[in-house]
């Protein structure tokens, strides 16, 4: 008898932004498949018996996909109920659509089911809304971590700075100087607002502020490492005046 695989986003990370669906699946799996990016809240609250990390292993390599994919027609086909955990969503940049291809092809029956996605999630945590009238009516998802085995790149960097809208990029920490050069050398604004969102809704979570021109040594000064999101546009000026309300809002018990 065949089981069942639920590709399910996470959220966040924060449990509470876990949906109702992920919650119940989590808890009625025969075996939970995850990787690093759920919050470390949500992976403790599952069984260590039905735990399997497949993101980082000892010595810093990664699971292979090859071995992800084949685990889950594996464990489908002993009949077991399996979440496919993954932070945010998985189907944005989470690797969810090749895993469901594989499913596919090997007649697993398999369901999504919807995360929030840090482009999102992370930013408004972080006081910053990824669109705004006054500033922009767009936004962009883009990843900073492309396939090692592409040729070239398929992130067109000049064009995406004549977009005029908010960019959201994913896995971007490790190469901040590359594309920030890219988009001051397409005509980008050196003043352009930019944020860096580590760990979002997570206990440890991070943010730090500056510009195009800037934000390099402010990541290193400030010592964001990944996971994180990068937010580059108008909207990540709208943190300091966020900020300014809450810290002073009488209604949260911290006011004066």
């Amino acid at each position: 008898m065949t089981g069942k695989v639920y590709l399910v986003g996470s959220g966040p990370g924060d449990p509470e932004l876990l949906t109702v669906k992920a919650k119940r699946l989590i808890e009625e799996a025969d075996v939970v498949l995850h990787d690093k990016l759920p919050g470390p809240k949500i992976l403790d609250s599952i069984p260590e018996e039905k735990r399997e990390d497949v993101g980082k292993r000892a010595g810093g390599e990664w699971t292979p996909q090859e071995y992800t994919n084949q685990r889950l027609v594996e464990l489908a086909g002993q009949g077991k109920t399996v979440v496919r955990l993954k932070g945010g969503d998985p189907f944005v940049f989470g690797r969810g659509g090749e895993e469901a291809e594989h499913l596919a092809a090997n007649e697993v029956p398999f369901e999504y089911v919807p995360g929030i996605t840090s482009a999102i999630a992370g930013a408004g945590v972080a006081g910053i809304p990824v669109t705004h009238r006054d500033h922009v009516s767009s936004v962009t998802f883009v990843t900073g971590h492309e396939d090692p085995t592409k040729e070239e790149s398929a992130i067109d960097w000049h064009a995406l700075a004549e977009t005029g809208g908010t960019l959201v990029v994913f896995m971007g920490v490790g190469k901040l100087p590359m594309y920030t050069g890219e988009l001051l050398s397409a005509g980008m604004a050196p003043d352009t607002p930019v944020a860096l969102v580590e760990r979002a809704t997570w206990p440890n979570q991070q943010v730090a502020l500056g510009t195009l021109d800037t934000i390099v040594d402010v990541r290193d000064e400030d010592g964001i490492e990944p996971p994180a999101i990068t937010v580059i546009g108008g909207v990540a000026a709208t943190r300091e005046r966020v900020l300014a309300f809450l810290e002073n809002d009488p209604s949260d018990g911290n006011g004066e």
